[in-house]
């Protein structure tokens, strides 16, 4: 089985991001992310917080990650994204691993970027405590006590950039095409893809 089946090695990458895929994962908060991302020419690496295998999301659609995150622990990325799905934010709630990677990025003032049930996570490692977040509506009162709350799709606070659920993947993604690359490079990719936004 192809791991990579589109790469874009040809293409020079400027920026990199890293997004984690654990089971029960969001399907379209992942993939949406993924690929508007790699049409803005950012390398993307899809991590697998067990291994490299298929990963059954929370849709029962299987994706298959590019690596296993161990393998790119000590790496450095621009930006790293937690999507949602309740069983797969979860996982990268628990995970020690998917913390000390949001941490060191985010010391660092890298952009670290979560949806839906992503932002849990956020929560259970003690991180940005203070800073203006999103979610999926029903984790406000969870994260309302640590956070400047807000109702809006997609919410930039700094290098955090959260957001609140599958319909609202293309602008979280494109949110973070405009973090990284510029707001003319975020705007480019709305035509093609025919977006009404």
């Amino acid at each position: 089985m192809f791991k990579r089946f589109f790469t874009t090695n040809s293409i020079r990458m400027s920026k990199r991001a890293l997004v984690f895929l654990a089971e029960g994962a969001e399907e379209m908060e992942t993939v949406i992310t993924v690929d508007t991302l790699r049409r803005a020419n950012i390398d993307v690496t899809l991590a697998g917080l067990a291994d490299d295998e298929q990963v059954l999301c929370s849709r029962n659609v299987k994706i298959v990650p590019d690596v296993p995150l161990e393998t790119v622990k000590s790496e450095n990325f621009d930006a790293v994204i937690v999507p949602g799905g309740l069983k797969g934010a979860e996982a990268c709630a628990t995970s020690s691993l998917v913390g000390e990677i949001l941490r060191r990025h985010y010391e660092a003032n890298k952009l670290v970027a979560a949806i839906c049930a992503g932002p849990t996570c956020l929560f259970a490692h003690r991180l940005a405590f203070g800073k203006s977040i999103t979610s999926y509506p029903s984790f406000r009162e969870k994260l309302g006590a640590n956070y400047i709350y807000k109702e809006d799709r997609v919410v930039q606070d700094g290098n955090i950039i959260t957001s609140q659920g599958p319909g609202t993947s293309f602008e979280f993604a494109l949110k973070i095409v405009e973090y990284l690359e510029g707001s003319d490079k975020a705007k480019s990719l709305i035509e093609p893809m025919r977006l009404k936004l």
